[in-house]
């Protein structure tokens, strides 16, 4: 196996080049989330919407569902910023966690824009542009867990205990001893 690109690939997807636009997106749902947010728990009074009326979707649920958006838009920061660019082989907990909340992201992106258009009838600007962003952050970084799942199975495959490599141990010694 060569270490610098996962099994299957014909680049790597964890370099800093594909990871930096991912955490731009994120930050920037992170902003419309806390916004959104602190108008769920009444800090202001109003929400900025150019084309619908935000309230009602934004208290339909009557919880600060918003702050779950916030909390998964920082996870997806700092996983992002946690490992190197060969993080897939040396630290695949962080890019299946990552797999996890983006994945997790773009259903209920999915879900709210469905709930939207039929259980509340009304629309939200902010909500919209969150929900595109939480797809967009999915297209460009599905490919994270995947190369993390395939180099846990190249380890299985080729006698070595996914466990152990899923905690990044052995990493090293395992794909160096392939090319030796």
């Amino acid at each position: 196996m060569d270490t610098k690109v996962p099994p299957g690939f014909d680049e790597n997807p964890t370099t800093w080049a594909r990871r930096v636009p991912i955490i731009v997106l994120a930050f920037a749902g992170l902003c419309v989330s806390v916004y959104l947010t602190l108008f769920q728990i009444n800090v202001l009074g109003s929400v900025w919407d150019p084309f619908f009326h935000s309230p009602t979707v934004l208290e339909y649920l009557g919880i600060p569902d918003a702050a779950l958006g916030a909390l998964a838009y920082g996870t997806e920061i700092i996983l992002s910023l946690i490992g190197g660019r060969h993080k897939w082989r040396t630290m695949p907990w962080t890019v299946l966690a990552f797999g996890v909340v983006i994945l997790s992201g773009a259903l209920v992106s999915v879900l709210l824009i469905l709930m939207q258009a039929f259980l509340v009838g009304a629309w939200c600007t902010l909500c919209l542009a969150s929900a595109a962003l939480s797809l967009a952050i999915f297209i460009l970084g599905y490919r994270e867990p995947l190369a993390g799942l395939r180099y846990l199975r190249w380890v299985r495959d080729s006698g070595g205990s996914p466990w152990r490599a899923l905690l990044g141990m052995d990493a090293g010694e395992r794909t160096e001893s392939s090319h030796g």
